[in-house]
């Protein structure tokens, strides 16, 4: 076997085992699946991942071109007003079966199935017809089910009301929405609020920076990518469709709007 193909072949990994190596497989989550959630007619359909917009908004993030300097992370905390303990963008830095390291975010992923919504009892989180995990905080009755439930260790509680002074503000933004009550779960949003202003504004999120998430706005070198993937023309669209890609725990039916571009070297059969 000549030099090139043993590269290849040690290069490459199957969607599955490089899962794995992420520390994103073989988890299930049967949590409290009979509970049922009493959502009224748009809220019942998009949970169930059933689209009542033209929209799906999805974010596709390149492990090949994320340098690790996690201004998304300082930005979404600035923007959303959360903490260090708080944080709705998760980083770590991982590395590949073949030992060559990477830098790996994780925002909610607004899973199209999502979990969280099929199991809260009150209907505080619903998946919006466009395909964003929503959050009704003056719902929420604390009970943490789909805390649970998320596989993904996207969400968090709030045990105490935060009287704590931002460090990430103003230099890396302002905050844009109300901190969260004492007693409530939160997560990351899409900045929903940027979206759903820009839309009324004539803005296209993703394209322009106002309508888009505050974590995309901020990379240095373009690795966080977003927009409505419904849409051919938009660079989602584009890339998931030339490119390959994978998404976390595909193996559990979540239908993540959160694609991933692998790191360098790595190939996804």
């Amino acid at each position: 076997m000549g030099s090139k193909e043993a590269k290849d072949k040690n290069t490459s990994i199957s969607r599955r085992k490089f899962l794995g190596v992420l520390g994103v497989a073989g988890v299930t989550t049967t949590v409290a699946a009979a509970l049922a959630s009493p959502l009224s007619g748009q809220q019942a359909k998009a949970q169930h991942g059933e689209s009542t917009s033209e929209h799906r908004w999805t974010m596709v993030i390149d492990l090949s071109k994320c340098i690790g300097c996690q201004y998304c992370v300082y930005a979404c905390e600035a923007v959303n007003d959360t903490n260090d303990e708080m944080r709705w963008n998760v980083y770590t830095l991982d590395q590949t079966p073949t030992g060559e390291p990477f830098h790996m975010t994780r925002p909610c992923l607004h899973c199209q199935n999502a979990p969280c919504a099929n199991v809260c009892p009150v209907g505080a989180t619903y998946q919006r017809g466009d395909g964003i995990v929503i959050m009704d905080y003056s719902r929420c009755i604390g009970c943490r089910y789909c805390m649970v439930a998320c596989p993904y260790d996207a969400r968090r509680f709030n045990w105490t009301a935060r009287t704590d002074e931002n460090p990430y503000q103003p230099e890396w933004g302002s905050a844009e929405v109300p901190r969260r009550p004492r007693g409530v779960v939160e997560k990351c949003t899409f900045c929903v609020h940027r979206i759903d202003r820009g839309l009324e504004e004539g803005l296209t999120p993703g394209v322009d920076r106002a309508a888009t998430p505050a974590c995309v706005n901020i990379c240095p070198v373009g690795a966080r990518k977003f927009g409505d993937v419904n849409d051919p023309n938009s660079e989602v669209a584009k890339i998931i469709s030339s490119t390959p890609t994978f998404r976390l725990k595909e193996d559990l039916g979540t239908e993540p709007n959160v694609y991933y571009v692998p790191p360098e070297g790595m190939v996804i059969t």
